[in-house]
């Protein structure tokens, strides 16, 4: 889960991710499941759903009056950055001081595709538990496959019974990732499950994934508040995603096109509407393709955040087309850089399309 409408008012982050801290914690003694526990100050890290329960249980009746506690999960693959740092702040002024503030790190074999990069994705535990506890978590839930999914390995089957995106996940990342949001969507409802949080927290880069957590969460009638938090950029505008760390120096120079693109809609919408908006975006990725290595893009789309359809150019507001929650638009963009794939997007008033 990524970490996950953008906001073009997000946090500046510094330019050497969190993640990148050297791992000098040595393993502790190991559990009841034989796995080594790595050592952390003041958060907890379990592997496993009754470990998960017995901290939460004892966490409640640590509590000076006997009062439910509020609790927010937020779910990662790990490899954190500022961008999860911020989601776990925010998690932690939602609940308060004496909330319950879990992080989840669970790298999904089932949301990856064959062709995509399950082996390499960055497993960085001992990091990953310095900026948990730094942004304010005090449990680090970090499974193996076989305790999410039981009776199945890495390279196997997996759980028989699965939670279907339907239409709304074949769109747009959907298209282009067959399967990969039945497979987030599975593991976001057993996490849900698990760590039974009041709220949970996603980033709105990930603005696909953030929609369809939404309408599982209405649709299936979770008991959750889904919370999406701004997108998190670095200094000179890349949106902060555990993939940027694939990217060579050119490779990156080439990849804030996605950034510079949606700005630069951005700064035309005034005056000249969703024409004008998607005119100056495709003018600057259209110059980096030309680049060297060349950024290839796989859409650049104006779609409803509700149910992530499409919105034409000419008729946002009109009949079957604007969207009936928001009052906002999504402009999304999906594009590669060498070996990498990258996505971004950013929020833009809906009457300014008109």
């Amino acid at each position: 889960m990524k970490g996950t409408a953008g906001d073009t008012a997000a946090v500046n982050a510094p330019t050497a991710s969190a993640s990148s801290a050297s791992s000098a914690s040595s393993p502790g003694a190991p559990g009841a499941d034989g796995l080594a526990r790595p050592r952390a100050q003041g958060i907890r890290l379990v592997r496993t759903a009754a470990e998960l329960r017995d901290t939460a249980a004892q966490s409640a009746t640590a509590r000076p009056r006997p009062q439910p506690q509020p609790r927010a999960t937020v779910m990662t693959m790990g490899a954190l950055h500022a961008g999860h740092a911020a989601l776990v702040r925010t998690a932690r002024e939602r609940v308060g001081p004496d909330g319950l503030v879990v992080v989840t790190v669970f790298v999904n074999p089932l949301q990856f595709g064959p062709s995509e990069d399950l082996d390499r994705y960055p497993r960085t535990l001992d990091a990953d538990l310095r900026v948990a506890e730094e942004a304010g978590a005090d449990v680090v839930f970090a499974p193996s496959v076989e305790e999410i999914y039981p009776g199945s390995s890495g390279e196997g089957p997996g759980p028989q019974v699965r939670v279907a995106a339907g239409p709304m996940g074949e769109r747009f990342e959907g298209a282009y990732r067959p399967g990969h949001f039945d497979g987030m969507l599975t593991v976001v409802a057993k996490l849900l499950h698990l760590t039974a949080p009041d709220i949970s927290l996603y980033g709105q880069k990930d603005a696909q994934q953030l929609a369809l957590i939404r309408r599982m969460v209405r649709d299936l009638d979770f008991p959750v508040e889904i919370v999406g938090v701004p997108t998190v950029r670095e200094p000179d505008g890349l949106a902060l995603s555990s993939r940027n760390r694939y990217l060579s120096p050119a490779e990156r120079e080439s990849a804030l096109a996605l950034s510079r693109g949606l700005f630069a809609a951005r700064d035309a919408l005034p005056g000249g509407g969703a024409d004008a908006a998607l005119a100056a975006a495709r003018a600057v990725l259209e110059g980096a393709a030309r680049l060297e290595p060349p950024l290839t893009v796989d859409y650049l789309a104006l779609i409803d955040p509700v149910d992530f359809t499409e919105l034409t150019t000419r008729t946002a507001d009109g009949p079957g087309t604007a969207p009936e929650e928001s009052s906002e638009a999504v402009l999304a963009v999906a594009a590669r850089v060498g070996n990498t794939r990258l996505i971004d997007n950013i929020t833009l008033p809906l009457g300014a399309l008109r």
